[in-house]
């Protein structure tokens, strides 16, 4: 799977520990920074990775801050994006099953690393279910 990941300069260390494991599974990564702890915002760096998932350059994105909410809102401003700050591995299973979500968004300061490598691995692992939530869906699509 090809997976665009960004991350401002709070959520840095975790994106390059994130990118370290997807690499090791066996996934392309197109990484659109930051890539230091420096101060940047978020927005400069959620959006062009939120970009290329809405445009299929990537399958999925994972964007990363202090707490995952900033990041989060930017992602959602891009049309045919699915943002999803997830703190356990239900939610992130839950974002994908029901909502098809296309974008994980994770906090650095909020979310050991473990448990975020384990929220990664069950929202990439975790299928669309389809069916009533696919109409559920098309009316967040048509609401933009």
């Amino acid at each position: 799977m090809k997976i665009a990941i960004a991350s401002d300069h709070a959520g840095f260390p975790l994106k390059e520990v994130v990118s370290e494991h997807l690499q090791a599974a066996g996934h392309e990564i197109i990484d659109f920074g930051t890539n230091s702890t420096a101060s940047v915002d978020y927005p400069d760096y959620a959006r062009p990775a939120a970009q290329a998932v809405a445009n299929s350059q990537a399958d999925r994105g994972i964007v990363i801050c202090g707490t995952g909410l900033g990041v989060c809102m930017t992602a959602n401003k891009v049309s045919g994006i699915r943002g999803a700050r997830c703190t356990d591995e239900y939610s992130a299973r839950m974002s994908r099953r029901h909502n098809d979500a296309n974008v994980l968004c994770l906090g650095q300061r909020v979310t050991g690393v473990g448990l975020a490598l384990s929220i990664v691995d069950a929202w990439l692992a975790e299928p669309f279910e389809g069916g009533r939530h696919a109409r559920r869906v098309a009316k967040i699509e048509a609401s933009l």
